[in-house]
């Protein structure tokens, strides 16, 4: 097996990326509730506050090139968890990216991101996520009944720069799992 796997599933149908080879053999499959933040900052201050427990799966969303806009690198949030020594008992999920420094079940580029409408946007805080990285997969245990009435629900959030040139990149920028290019 190489370094990186792709995953797939409900909760990224364009798929994501993890770094394999720096998952501890514990959390290889993992199932836990989410804990849900939208933007990396109220994740950090959530880590530091010892909000995030062993088992939770925390959610990073509107990171992404659109959200961001522009795609931040999530190494403090998983320096953060390892700082806490939770980098072995907790996983995290973003559409934002990693470096090669990051470690830890830490699952970035979810595809299609929150900002574009994703089913990440759809995660509510508490869901079950079950990530099986062998099998390449990642799942929100929620109903398809259920994903598709908060689907109709859901209200897209005012874009965090609304004007000048990351405006237009917000604007014209594809998801991540296309290179994140101008169209």
């Amino acid at each position: 097996t190489g370094g990186l796997q792709i995953l797939w599933g409900n909760i990224a149908p364009d798929g994501c990326v993890v770094k394999r080879s720096a998952v501890a053999p514990e959390m290889q499959v993992h199932s836990g509730p989410a804990r849900v933040f939208d933007s990396e900052d109220t994740a950090i201050a959530a880590i530091y506050a010892g909000d995030i427990h062993p088992g939770d799966v925390v959610v990073i969303r509107y990171e992404g090139p659109k959200g961001g806009p522009g795609m931040r690198e999530m190494l403090n949030p998983t320096s953060a968890l390892a700082g806490m020594k939770l980098d072995t008992t907790v996983a995290l999920i973003t559409d934002g990216r990693f470096s090669g420094a990051s470690r830890g079940a830490a699952i970035g580029h979810v595809s299609p991101e929150a900002a574009s409408g994703g089913p990440i946007g759809l995660v509510k805080e508490g869901d079950t996520i079950e990530i099986d990285i062998p099998n390449a997969s990642i799942h929100l245990a929620v109903s398809e009944e259920e994903l598709a009435a908060r689907k109709a629900a859901y209200i897209q959030p005012e874009p965090n720069i609304k004007t000048g040139w990351l405006a237009r990149y917000a604007r014209l920028v594809t998801s991540a799992n296309l290179g994140a290019v101008l169209k």
